[in-house]
């Protein structure tokens, strides 16, 4: 089963305007293996020139309350262009290679 984009307007249902992947990385405060995903993900994203957001699903859900419902459960979670990508670990191989297309 392909997991569902998530299409709320803080995170991006795809690529930026300039053409270049949107990497987000959802988190919450205190958890561990979101810093850990953060280093990982900061590492593969460099390799391709690209920066990741980082969202607290607590702190958005002030104006999103949907975003924590549905990933809150399961942080970290990775998304690629608005689709999830991986959760609680960060997907090197997968996500190298979807980088590189």
């Amino acid at each position: 089963m392909r997991p569902r984009a998530w299409n709320a307007g803080r995170v991006a249902t795809g690529r930026t305007e300039t053409g270049e992947h949107d990497v987000v990385l959802l988190t919450r405060e205190g958890c561990s293996a979101c810093g850990t995903a953060l280093e990982v993900l900061r590492g593969i994203c460099g390799e391709f020139g690209l920066t990741p957001r980082v969202i607290d699903v607590d702190l958005a859900a002030a104006d999103d309350p949907e975003l924590r419902a549905e990933y809150g459960d399961r942080l970290p979670v990775v998304l690629l262009d608005g689709e999830e990508h991986s959760y609680w670990t960060v997907d090197t191989a997968r996500l190298s290679a979807d980088l590189g297309r």
